[in-house]
């Protein structure tokens, strides 16, 4: 029976392919003809960048993302039951099933008893963690905020008190554009001897990662932080 791969992709359009995408799953690419991906556009040019050996055309590419609805997802294992064919499961950016819809598949397939295989590549939330001085012991990655501002501040509290009450890191992120009104949010709702650190373009050449209490904050004001992806954390 054929293995269900999880392939991680760089997180950055100028990260470096030497340190995201290891020599060991460049090998393992070659031996895929099925790819369960996010988007099909990034996955093939992600191939192509790679170096696969064999021509993309030949390769099979399914989408599996916010849109596909959840009596779509085990059939796309059928190559790999019926003919024992290697799948790979491929994020946009990062890696596979965190933060991301790829976890539906291999839920299926552990019921199929098929093995899956994780990868080694990047991925934003725990690199920004390693960088923020945070408790690396208990965490919790809370994904995006309510869009409106009452409610969103409302979560801040609650996930501030949490930091404080159990010393649990928490991970948020948020659409770029939306950066700044989360920032002021955090800046306005905390207290001022409360952490915050702001990781952006992670693994990038011009990545940014600072941690301080909020009055510090305060005091620097915001990073140059628009249209770039953020990690946000509070401890």
């Amino acid at each position: 029976m054929g293995k269900l791969y999880l392939i991680p992709t760089p997180i950055g359009e100028n990260a470096s392919w030497d340190i995201t995408l290891p020599a060991g799953n460049r090998r393992l690419l070659d031996e895929i003809g099925y790819f369960v991906v996010e988007n099909t556009r990034t996955a093939r040019r992600f191939l192509a960048r790679s170096g696969l050996r064999r021509p993309i055309d030949e390769l099979v590419f399914t989408e599996l993302n916010e849109h596909t609805p959840p009596e779509a997802v085990a059939p796309m294992l059928e190559p790999l039951l019926e003919r024992g064919e290697n799948i790979g499961v491929m994020s946009e950016a990062g890696l596979p099933c965190i933060a991301d819809p790829g976890a539906l598949l291999v839920a299926a397939a552990h019921r199929h008893g098929i093995e899956v295989v994780p990868l080694v590549g990047p991925n934003s939330i725990t690199l920004a963690l390693m960088a923020s001085g945070a408790n690396g012991q208990s965490f919790a990655f809370n994904g995006y905020l309510p869009v409106k501002a009452p409610e969103r501040q409302r979560a801040i509290r609650r996930f501030e008190r949490r930091a404080h009450e159990e010393r649990q890191t928490q991970i948020f992120i948020e659409a770029p554009y939306r950066n700044r009104k989360l920032f002021d949010d955090l800046l306005a709702v905390c207290s001022a001897e409360t952490h915050l650190c702001v990781a952006c373009d992670l693994a990038e050449p011009d990545q940014y990662v600072r941690s301080q209490r909020i009055a510090e904050w305060k005091k620097s004001g915001a990073p140059l932080f628009e249209k770039r992806p953020a990690i946000f954390i509070l401890f």
